[in-house]
């Protein structure tokens, strides 16, 4: 059996941690475990569990092409199936199943595990998804789910509406979206089980859908095609036409950290980063990322973040309206982290004619950006600390700190850490940031060899 993370989402509930750039689902903000001070991504902590089960050689992380390098510099060189653009989950778990016959050897008679990446759980949630094979088969069911057994009348999780009991699973009738609470305590004491969102298919069945929309099978035809796939949800596309579903239960721990108020529950302590929290506050908890301290005297029930891209402070229970109060903002996302390192803006300034971009970047030990050249920009860089090497038009300069160098336009450059290598880089153009990128190579030994001899 294989098995799928779907990461594709953007995770704008958690604003402003959460960004285009940096969805919710690569902050590091959860521990690794459980009475562990040590932080993690939800990304990192499920593939870490997804290890642990033994079923890391049969599973593929599905996300944007844009958050490859984001997977790549939290996880190294996972299987990624990248998406072209975002055509919701439908077309996810075609191109997802594509992927596995494609690549990862998988065959149309075997069955995929398709799950979010961000659910918060235990190691036992992962041998349960183990069994879902085993009940496709017994039941004969289009499509297999596993719900996860209510602990609390939430209002916040959708419900599947169980039907009759066969041995080891559950016929599904229905679902029932965010009931009030009245309305889960009912469906709790009908046995109704929260959908967390993992369902399993035979790989063949859901690969027949995408002939039907003129799209090729295998991976790299559906890549091109891609287009071609409505923008709609599997749960609307599939589970609500099939006429046969079962599910199995899980009786473990499980949270969705989709939002603030979910989040603080699972926080281990009341503040991250530079917080001054007094003893008058109750309930609160506070995150903070930015090198100014946050100071906080008799909050009740609230949550504040504070981020490049903003600070938030919302009364629990009123957290979840951020997406909604925040859906108008366009701006620049000022936090951004890549393969090699992070990227921080400081100050983004547009005047008629020219528009200036001021950034501090941070090169991990050993990584080297691309191979690249901007038509519309030149660029100034000063280096603040550490080592580092930079090749521009063939030539090597040995970049320390206090050295300044200036990029003009067209003029190809790479940069490679090599010790804590941190620097202070200002664009002067008609076009700045990420827009003005062209890149030829990111192989650093290719650059060396093809470039300089």
């Amino acid at each position: 059996m294989y098995y799928v993370l779907l990461s594709g989402g953007s995770g704008k509930r958690l604003w402003p941690l959460s960004n285009e750039a940096r969805p919710k689902q690569y902050m590091k903000v959860v521990t690794k475990e459980a009475n562990s001070m040590e932080r993690c991504s939800m990304l990192q902590r499920v593939w870490e569990q997804i290890r642990e089960a033994g079923m890391e050689e049969h599973t593929v992380i599905t996300a944007g092409t844009d958050q490859m390098e984001l997977i790549r510099s939290q996880l190294g060189e996972p299987p990624i199936a990248a998406e072209p653009a975002r055509r919701d989950t439908f077309g996810a778990v075609l191109l997802s199943c594509a992927y596995l016959c494609s690549h990862m050897g998988a065959s149309e008679e075997d069955y995929a595990v398709l799950m979010p990446v961000d659910p918060y759980t235990e190691g036992s949630y992962f041998e349960t998804l183990k069994s879902l094979e085993g009940i496709m088969k017994k039941s004969g069911a289009q499509v297999g789910l596993m719900g996860v057994v209510p602990s609390y009348p939430a209002v916040k999780y959708g419900y599947m509406l169980p039907g009759e009991r066969k041995g080891d699973y559950l016929e599904i009738q229905g679902f029932e979206e965010k009931p009030g609470e009245e309305r889960a305590k009912e469906l709790i004491e009908g046995g109704a089980l929260w959908n967390c969102g993992v369902f399993c298919v035979q790989i063949g069945e859901i690969l027949k859908r995408a002939l039907e929309y003129g799209v090729p099978k295998d991976y790299e035809g559906m890549f091109r095609s891609y287009e071609k796939l409505p923008k709609i949800s599997f749960d609307y596309e599939v589970l609500e036409k099939a006429r046969h579903l079962a599910a199995i239960e899980f009786g473990g721990f499980w949270r969705d950290l989709g939002t603030w108020d979910a989040l603080a529950d699972q926080m281990n302590t009341d503040t991250i980063g530079k917080v001054l929290l007094d003893e008058t506050c109750e309930n609160t908890q506070v995150i903070n990322e930015l090198n100014i301290p946050v100071a906080v005297i008799g909050g009740r029930d609230l949550v504040v973040a504070a981020a490049q891209d903003g600070i938030l402070v919302a009364e629990k229970g009123k957290a979840d309206r951020v997406r909604g109060l925040t859906a108008g903002l366009s701006a620049r996302a000022m936090f951004e982290e890549r393969r090699w390192g992070t990227l921080e803006t400081l100050d983004d300034t547009e005047t008629p004619g020219v528009s200036t971009l001021t950034r501090k970047i941070r090169i991990y030990d050993g990584k080297t950006s691309s191979y690249h050249y901007h038509k519309d920009r030149d660029e100034i860089w000063t280096v603040l600390n550490g080592t580092g090497e930079l090749i521009l038009e063939g030539n090597k300069i040995l970049l320390e700190p206090g050295k300044a160098v200036c990029i003009r336009k067209n003029q190809r450059h790479a940069v490679k850490a090599l010790k804590n290598f941190e620097y202070i880089e200002i664009h002067v153009g008609t076009s700045v940031g990420n827009q003005d990128i062209n890149r030829i190579t990111f192989e650093w030994d290719e650059i060396e060899l093809s470039h300089i001899l």
